[in-house]
C-alpha cells in the first residue's frame, strides 16, 4: 500500500513557543472516505517530558500568537464528551532523539470540520483520564491547520 502519495487535504505547519524555540514540524491531514489519516513530523521536541511522550491535540482556538499560545482554547470537542473522547484527542507523540513521527486514522472529524483550528503539542502526555484535558501541562508547541492545495 501507499500513503501519502497525494497533496494533504489540509497541513498545520508547527513551530515551537518560548518552551521549546528549536521545535518544528508538521502536520498533514488526508481525508480518506469517513476516516481522516494523520501524518506528524517534529523535531526539536525538548527534554522536558521524563517519559519523552507529549500531549498531542486538535484545540478548537484559531491562532497560535502569543507565548504560551492562549488563542488555542481547549480540545476540540463539537460533542461536548469528557476527556479522552474529545474529538481532538490523538495519540502522544513519542519522542526519539528530539524528533517524533506519528501516523494514525481517526474517525472523530472530517478534515473541513478543523480547518481553521489549531494543532497544540504539550509538555507532559495525555493520561487521557484527568478531566479536563488530561493533565498534559504546558502549552509548547502550536501550528494552525490550513486548507491544503
Amino acid at each position: 500500500m501507499q500513503y501519502c502519495t497525494k497533496c494533504p487535504d489540509a497541513v498545520a505547519h508547527i513551530t515551537g513557543g518560548l518552551e521549546a524555540p528549536k521545535l518544528s514540524g508538521s502536520v498533514r491531514f488526508y481525508q480518506e472516505n469517513s476516516c481522516v489519516l494523520i501524518v506528524a513530523r517534529v523535531s526539536g521536541l525538548p527534554g522536558v517530558s521524563k517519559s519523552g511522550f507529549f500531549g498531542f491535540h486538535i484545540h478548537r482556538g484559531e491562532s497560535c500568537s502569543g507565548t504560551d499560545f492562549p488563542g488555542t482554547g481547549s480540545h476540540y470537542n463539537p460533542a461536548e464528551q469528557v476527556h479522552p473522547e474529545h474529538a481532538g484527542d490523538l495519540p502522544p507523540l513519542l519522542r526519539c532523539n528530539g524528533n517524533a513521527y506519528l501516523s494514525v486514522r481517526t474517525d472523530r472529524f472530517s478534515v473541513k470540520e478543523i480547518i481553521d483550528r489549531t494543532v497544540v503539542i504539550h509538555s507532559n502526555p495525555d493520561d487521557f483520564h484527568t478531566q479536563p484535558a488530561g493533565n498534559a501541562g504546558r502549552k509548547i508547541a502550536c501550528g494552525v491547520i490550513h486548507k491544503g492545495r
